[in-house]
């Protein structure tokens, strides 16, 4: 078996089951922080480079750090749409949008700097327009047993889906489809769902808050993907790591007051 195709098995399930259980166990704004980590478009774009090489993965960086505009449409649709429509109808809406912006994003192509100031601005943005309501009860939601491994088998799935498609499907569409919201729509489903709007609001912060460090990480990687791959992983997930300390301080902080 290839040995690639072993690590995905490894590393894509044991990333995202340590995020989700560690979201489990904080609550609603810091599930949405875990979730805006690199957890699946990270190792897309790691095993792309590794299988198709640095000039292929860093088109994808470029792509996935575009499709961070479509992660603002729908956290932002969502957590507007909240106040007056159930979760099912809030949550195809808001995917439809997601898809919507991908659509238009696959015709624009912005050079590396001002597509990051571009990002972090609707990521301002998007933190700023947020309703906000405060949560009724400070408990964590009430996930069924069948969650986490299907969560893990989805989301492995995907990323092996991704990676494989991504010489027909090109460079840049392969980056903009990993930022799908997978997880994000699970967690602000539930949440909405279970203990209502203003719960799935704090997934949608927390997730926006995050985001930053998701920014940091495509801002790094494609800047020294041309110096070597090993290289550039170890200092984007430093940035991230660093970036996420910072958003997670921010997040205590604002529980705290």
């Amino acid at each position: 078996m290839d040995n690639t195709f072993v690590l995905k098995l490894i590393l894509t399930p044991a990333l995202i089951g340590a995020a989700s259980l560690a979201g489990r166990k904080w609550g609603h704004a810091v599930s949405g922080w875990m979730v805006a980590l690199p957890l699946t478009s990270g190792p897309v774009v790691f095993f792309i480079a590794i299988s198709h090489g640095a000039v292929f993965a860093l088109a994808t960086s470029l792509g996935i750090l575009s499709g961070g505009i479509s992660l603002a449409v729908f956290s932002l649709s969502y957590a507007w749409l909240a106040a007056f429509q159930e979760w099912p109808i809030t949550l195809f809406i808001s995917t439809a949008l997601f898809l919507a912006s991908t659509f238009v994003l696959t015709s624009v192509v912005i050079p590396l700097w001002p597509l990051f100031f571009i990002v972090i601005l609707a990521f301002a943005l998007t933190l700023r327009l947020l309703p906000r309501h405060k949560a009724n009860a400070p408990v964590l939601i009430s996930i069924p047993n069948w969650d986490l491994p299907a969560r893990v088998i989805i989301t492995t799935i995907f990323v092996l889906l991704l990676t494989e498609l991504a010489p027909f499907v090109g460079a840049r569409l392969a980056g903009l489809l990993s930022t799908l919201p997978i997880m994000t729509a699970t967690l602000t489903a539930f949440a909405h769902h279970q203990q209502g709007r203003a719960s799935a609001n704090e997934v949608l912060r927390g997730l926006v808050m995050g985001l930053f460090s998701f920014a940091g990480f495509y801002l790094v990687l494609p800047l020294l993907l041309p110096v070597g791959i090993a290289i550039a992983f170890t200092a984007a997930i430093l940035t991230a790591f660093i970036l996420q300390g910072i958003s997670l301080w921010v997040i205590q902080k604002r529980k705290s007051a």
